[in-house]
């Protein structure tokens, strides 16, 4: 059963709802569909254009603080490799398992309120996720100090990931936000954080650090078990049940669904007409 917040109600939002006042705003004034005047936009555009043209980024990625890490980084660089793209990434991963752990302190916060239900969500599993984003972020301090980093430094990618991941912050900590939503709003991190941990390892291994392809291996492990149990927990407080998410599955994966409709066959693939309705010509 899907939660009680996701009901039908008085929406006010769409033009629907006042169909005459629409009709006689549409008449009365063909203007508004352009805005109160015929034109596009173009300056708009351009006046962008203008600020990207002068704007330097983000910012840098700070030189290494120690003597050490300074001249392993001179080294690297006179390989052809490139260690400031590694420590730029490091730290995005660092800001966004510190955001992490945010996110699942606040899904405990709202879980104590809402409480578990008939879902197989449940306060330890939330704590043991929490706990382990909290350890990422450890691994991913230490391994920028063990290369001369500074894991206290806003990188140019740390900083852009803060601010992409500020939404999901407010998803979470909106007391309006049901359950459903606040694990959507999770699942879209855990998304994120495969491909951020998958692009680690291979910078690492690009470089040699055998020991952090290892470490942040059996991390990208645990962010993989994290997204299942997410994503499982969120269909279950959607009201899906196991067939109709295997028929879902399907799709992805021979690019058809056997999903039998409860009038008709099942759903095409794309590109394919499937059966023809009653009455069409095809």
């Amino acid at each position: 059963m899907a939660e009680k917040t996701e009901h039908m109600g008085m929406n006010k939002t769409g033009v629907q709802m006042s169909p005459l006042n629409t009709k006689r705003m549409l008449e009365e004034d063909q203007r508004i569909l352009t805005r109160g005047q015929p034109g596009d936009e173009t300056q708009m555009a351009e006046l962008r254009q203008g600020y990207i043209r002068e704007s330097n980024g983000y910012g840098s990625i700070p030189v290494p603080a120690t003597l050490k890490g300074m001249a392993a980084t001179a080294l690297d660089m006179m390989k052809g490799e490139r260690p400031q793209i590694l420590i730029d990434k490091l730290a995005e991963r660092l800001a966004m398992e510190r955001t992490a752990t945010r996110l699942y302190d606040a899904l405990l916060t709202k879980l104590a309120v809402v409480g578990e239900g008939t879902l197989s969500i449940n306060t330890e599993d939330v704590a043991s996720i929490r706990g382990d984003e909290a350890r990422h972020a450890l691994l991913i301090a230490e391994a920028i100090t063990s290369i001369g980093g500074d894991p206290t430094a806003m990188t140019p990618s740390a900083d852009n990931v803060g601010v992409e991941a500020m939404g999901l912050v407010q998803v979470l900590n909106d007391p309006r936000s049901s359950l459903a939503q606040s694990l959507h709003a999770l699942l879209t991190a855990e998304l994120s954080d495969g491909v951020g941990w998958e692009t680690l390892i291979a910078l690492a291994h690009e470089m040699g650090h055998a020991d952090m392809v290892e470490a942040f291996g059996d991390a990208l492990l645990q962010e993989r078990k994290h997204q299942l149990m997410i994503q499982s927990w969120y269909q279950e407080a959607l009201g899906l049940d196991n067939a109709a998410m295997t028929a879902a599955a399907g799709v992805g994966l021979t690019g058809r669904a056997d999903l039998a409709m409860p009038d008709g066959p099942g759903v095409p693939a794309p590109g394919d007409p499937g059966t023809p309705r009653p009455g069409s010509t095809s």
